[in-house]
């Protein structure tokens, strides 16, 4: 017989959670209760189903989420940090979001960071009791010297998870931008913020977990802050991510097909722009399109705060 010890530690909890039951995060999926007794192609078939259903529920809190990007940019534009804070699955993609960033968009490292309860090796090994540790959040952020200049969105798809509850707690102590994203009603959560986001996916096919819809919902909201925050900051002309780093093969043939298509040149022109723009796509964009050099092109993206297209304009009104 498997005794008790055996189960990973089994304990009773050593707080009154019956209540959890009614969060929506916890509810059971009618649609799933015979999940138990469905082929592989019945279980394919439900899981898209209801995976189907989480693009709309995001949408619902199209206002919200905006209102977050606009918090976001307004901090960014002071020299400050967008810190995302999670626990579990919450917090592996506040950090994935965070460092597919840079190579992306350009940006600072630090600019855009994710903190996870039990820390970095809770990325690749649950540590499903750290998000237990108020105190533990509170730390993390102190540590980070957050402040008025930042902005810290905490992420806890049930609702009420303490570690970033104490995050928040800490982040709005010290005068920074706050928001919560939770796929749960907003009264389960305890802390006032800037802006809360709720997006109700409702039930998981498996119950409790949140790895799926609410994960998801999760992936898109954290995915649309950062793109339309980056877009607001002048990190791409048109539709073309023109500070990207270019640091592989594969961004490097991107960065010359981007200069390539936006000037009219061929691609072998293209790259010997780049180089001549020091190994900068917007600057060479500018160059090749205005007909400057790379110091004309630089100031002319600084007076337009790093946007392609407003450089451009200045460059044609003089």
């Amino acid at each position: 017989m498997t005794k008790n010890s055996d189960r990973g530690g089994w304990r009773p909890p050593e707080r009154d959670m019956s209540g959890a039951g009614s969060l929506l995060t916890e509810q059971r999926n009618p649609a799933s209760v015979d999940i138990d007794t469905m082929s592989a192609s019945d279980l394919v078939e439900l899981i898209n189903i209801e995976d189907a259903t989480v693009a709309a529920a995001v949408a619902r809190e199209s206002e919200h989420i905006a209102a977050a990007v606009e918090l976001v940019v307004e901090r960014l534009r002071r020299g400050g940090r967008l810190i995302y804070v999670g626990a579990g699955t919450s917090g592996r993609l506040g950090v994935l979001d965070a460092a597919e960033c840079p190579p992306t968009f350009g940006s600072d490292p630090k600019m855009i960071q994710g903190v996870i309860a039990g820390g970095y090796d809770a990325l690749v090994r649950a540590k499903e009791g750290a998000e237990d540790e108020r105190d533990a959040g509170r730390r993390d952020l102190s540590a980070r010297e957050v402040g008025p200049d930042d902005v810290v969105i905490g992420i806890a798809t049930s609702g009420g998870t303490p570690y970033v509850q104490g995050a928040l707690e800490e982040a709005v102590r010290s005068g920074a931008g706050t928001a919560f994203l939770s796929c749960t009603p907003v009264e389960n959560g305890s802390v006032p913020t800037d802006v809360t986001i709720t997006v109700l996916t409702g039930p998981e096919v498996i119950t409790g977990s949140t790895r799926m819809k609410a994960g998801t919902a999760t992936k898109l909201v954290l995915n649309t802050i950062t793109t339309a925050s980056m877009v607001l900051l002048g990190k791409t002309y048109e539709n073309l991510m023109v500070d990207l780093q270019a640091t592989c093969e594969k961004l490097r043939d991107r960065g010359c097909r981007i200069v390539a298509t936006t000037t009219g040149v061929g691609y072998e022109e293209a790259a010997a722009v780049i180089t001549r723009a020091a190994g900068s796509v917007k600057a060479a964009i500018v160059m090749q399109k205005a007909g400057v050099d790379l110091d004309e092109a630089n100031r002319l993206l600084a007076e337009a705060r790093g946007f392609v297209r407003k450089a451009l304009a200045r460059r044609s009104r003089k």
